[in-house]
């Protein structure tokens, strides 16, 4: 995404300069700033918009993939068989699995899938033919196309270390995002006259000047929104949160149920994240068993009838109960429209609902962020929101390969005897003759710390290394 503008200011001239020494000071010392750190905002940004692509279209190409397991045939005149028979028959297949949630089929054509446990802690989406309670197979989600892009996502399948690069990488974006808007304020008098003139690459340039400025909009929309997930920003926030009463998550305040599948796309980010629920202060709704020893005359479809009753959506997911003093935790289809959001807690021995809780009880940080993962995930306003969000993905792709292809054209040539140089704009920061940008950096350090750590050890290593060695000074193109 490095942005290769021209520099505002016009050449050497017997005449005044057109522009104050601050503004050109600004423009080449952003620029500066846009180059170098497009070494690690590019590999992060490409890798989580192709990803995210990926994850966009999970439902078109993913029942394509494993059609055998995902698409069912259905039988004219034959009804589905109960949800109960079908676990069954699960239980029958994979004895040493413990069951943890059933989704309903999208539709007639699609299988159920019971997402599992087994011996070695490994999880299974286990699929059956709802039709004749035929179990057609397992998959783990882990290792699926979405499940390995869901992966590489959130922290290049490499856990806490992965999470803090992406992390880092999307504070550095936003960074960019906000350079690159100055840079084309600035530099669009120069990208015409360049572009008329028919200067070699000027058409590339005002291509990628032209798509971030339309795309800068939604990429930080795109940070922001997913800065709650990181493992440093987001976990301090929801510290903080936690502190004043409120929280990020919508986390059900008890239902002792397991849901596991995490690409169950019935299932909120808070549910399918925090398992087991019960972590909240408020009472933990359960079963009652009954005192004559009677077994439960409850189960999966008992619950579904209930929470049908109740109001909740098609397909639903029911999380299985925990032991004796489990519910059946039912969640409502919502995936396009957060705040639809609802679960219902059904007792697993009398069959009534114990519990609700969805959109409506979640504290208001929560909502905020409900949303913002909808729009984020392309799913809160149908087709506009999904194409919005592809073609998002598609822009910063681009971005991403027309910026290092500017400086490769740009980059200076190898001549003998002149050092070498990897060709990075020359400017410093005018900090001392601008205090708001300094208070401006100050605070943009604070909000988010992984950057203004990476700033201050940027700062130490100029300092202390890089201004001192001539070879570095040179290759670094060092003012």
């Amino acid at each position: 995404m490095t942005t290769q503008f021209d520099d505002p200011a016009p050449p050497p001239t017997t005449h005044p300069p057109s522009r104050p020494a601050r503004s050109r000071g600004l423009f080449r010392a952003f620029w500066r700033w846009h180059f170098y750190a497009s070494f690690l905002v590019v590999p992060v940004l490409l890798l989580l918009a192709v990803t995210g692509l990926i994850y966009l279209f999970r439902f078109q190409f993913e029942p394509l993939l494993h059609a055998d397991l995902m698409k069912v045939q259905a039988p004219d005149g034959v009804i589905a068989q109960p949800y109960a028979a079908q676990q069954a028959a699960v239980e029958r297949a994979y004895p040493e699995a413990s069951i943890m949630s059933m989704t309903e089929p999208a539709d007639a054509g699609r299988s159920t899938v019971f997402a599992t446990v087994h011996a070695d802690g490994s999880t299974r989406d286990i699929y059956v033919n709802p039709y004749g309670a035929e179990v057609l197979g397992d998959l783990n989600p882990d290792t699926t196309v979405s499940g390995i892009a869901v992966r590489l996502h959130g922290e290049l399948m490499a856990g806490k270390a992965g999470d803090y690069v992406i992390e880092l990488g999307a504070c550095w974006a936003i960074v960019m995002a906000l350079t690159g808007y100055y840079l084309f304020v600035k530099g669009r008098a120069a990208r015409l006259r360049r572009r008329l003139s028919g200067a070699a690459g000027a058409t590339l340039r005002s291509r990628h000047a032209l798509v971030g400025s339309v795309v800068g909009v939604s990429l930080l929309f795109l940070l922001v929104s997913g800065l709650p997930w990181t493992g440093f920003w987001g976990a301090k926030v929801q510290e903080l949160a936690t502190q004043q009463g409120s929280s990020l998550w919508s986390t059900d305040p008890g239902a002792l149920s397991d849901p596991t599948s995490s690409l169950d796309e019935s299932l909120p980010h808070s549910h399918a994240v925090d398992v087991p629920w019960a972590l909240g202060d408020s009472d933990v709704p359960t079963s009652t068993p009954p005192v004559d020893g009677e077994r439960s005359v409850a189960n999966v479809d008992t619950a579904l009838e209930v929470a049908s009753d109740e109001g909740l959506s098609h397909p639903m997911t029911v999380a299985i109960p925990d032991g004796e003093q489990g519910v059946y935790s039912v969640i409502g289809y919502a995936f396009h429209d957060p705040t639809a959001e609802r679960t219902v807690h059904v007792d697993q021995f009398g069959g009534q609902a114990v519990s609700t809780y969805g959109y409506d009880d979640y504290p208001a940080l929560a909502k905020v962020v409900s949303q913002g993962i909808g729009v984020h995930e392309g799913r809160s306003f149908g087709v506009v929101n999904f194409w919005a969000a592809a073609l998002a993905c598609l822009a910063v792709v681009f971005m991403c390969v027309s910026g290092p292809l500017m400086w490769w054209r740009r980059r200076p040539a190898r001549r003998a005897g002149v050092p070498a140089s990897i060709g990075a704009p020359r400017g410093r920061l005018p900090l001392a003759a601008t205090p708001a940008l300094l208070v401006a950096l100050v605070v943009l350090g604070l909000f988010l710390p992984l950057f203004g750590i990476s700033v201050l050890a940027v700062l130490v290593l100029d300092q202390v290394l890089l201004r001192r060695v001539p070879a570095f000074r040179t290759w670094f193109d060092i003012a």
